[in-house]
């Protein structure tokens, strides 16, 4: 049988990290929270025989090195996720361009591999976001996701569904960035991973990533170390984040492993896109994707 091709991906933060755990009224005093769970996906991933991309926020590198090292070693892909996982446009410009450079810098240092990819956190983007990107070195952005607008999120903004020039997103982006699009459910137009796999149920995203797959398309998935561990309870997190994690997150993950997919990384994924007669293309707004 031909498996397609499709993309899991990892957005290497810590439960810490999480915007809804640093607006939140309690603490924890353990600031390491979903760094067991990458050894434990390391090693789901040799049995399944998967290649893929670890976004990585460069401050686990500076603590944690040991980490990195063992990801970039298992033969994963490791880009960057900034360095505080803090959103963009929440900062100046100086504290943006020194996200976005320094994260490269230190996982180029940690891995001794090329840091070619960016995702920002929560998909939250400023307007000279390409050009930054562009700047640091980097040759593709994968910050986008075209689904319907979530009010307090992220979303309607863009109609992209494959690998494409970011300047079919924004005019005025350098052309030696390509856009990577994180995938939605075709007609439905919600996320197929992150939260939205714990909300849906495996069987929601893998029903996704086939439908795309007869487009065409290939899926675009991304899942986070912390949903996997087992998460001390926070005054003021809200209960969304801890639906479904832990065992059945674990669960729900070999369910998307089992399916007819050849398991890429991100990097593979653009090169495929570049190296056909041309990306698909979609409609976009001319101004980059906003979050919170």
């Amino acid at each position: 049988m031909t498996h397609s091709p499709a993309v899991l991906s990892v957005d290497l933060e810590f439960f810490t990290h999480l915007p809804a755990y640093r607006n939140a009224r309690g603490r924890t005093d353990r600031d390491d929270i979903g760094l067991a769970a990458v050894d434990d996906l390391l090693a789901v991933f040799d049995d399944y025989d998967v290649s893929t991309t670890f976004f990585v926020v460069s401050d686990i590198a500076e603590r944690h090195p040991d980490c990195v090292e063992r990801v970039a070693a298992a033969g994963h892909e490791i880009a960057s996720h900034t360095h505080r996982h803090r959103h963009l446009t929440t900062l100046d410009e100086r504290e943006r361009r020194d996200e976005i450079d320094r994260s490269r810098a230190l996982l180029e240092d940690v891995t001794g591999t090329s840091v070619t990819g960016f995702r920002a956190p929560s998909f939250d983007t400023a307007a000279d976001h390409f050009s930054m990107l562009a700047a640091a070195g980097y040759e593709y952005d994968s910050s986008i996701v075209p689904c319907r607008s979530i009010p307090g999120w992220y979303g309607g903004d863009h109609d992209i569904d494959s690998p494409v020039p970011a300047t079919q997103v924004q005019s005025a982006a350098p052309a030696t960035i390509t856009e990577l699009p994180v995938s939605a459910f075709p007609g439905l137009r919600l996320p197929l991973t992150g939260t939205w796999l714990r909300f849906f149920g495996p069987r929601y995203t893998t029903t996704g990533m086939r439908l795309l797959a007869r487009r065409g398309i290939c899926p675009i998935l991304y899942v986070h170390p912390w949903e996997f561990a087992d998460l001390p309870d926070v005054a003021g997190v809200p209960k969304r984040v801890y639906w479904h994690t832990g065992s059945w997150m674990r669960r729900s993950l070999l369910r998307i492993l089992d399916g007819p997919f050849e398991f890429v990384t991100a990097q593979s994924a653009v090169e495929s896109a570049t190296e056909s007669d041309g990306p698909a293309s979609g409609t976009a707004s001319d101004t980059a994707v906003g979050g919170q």
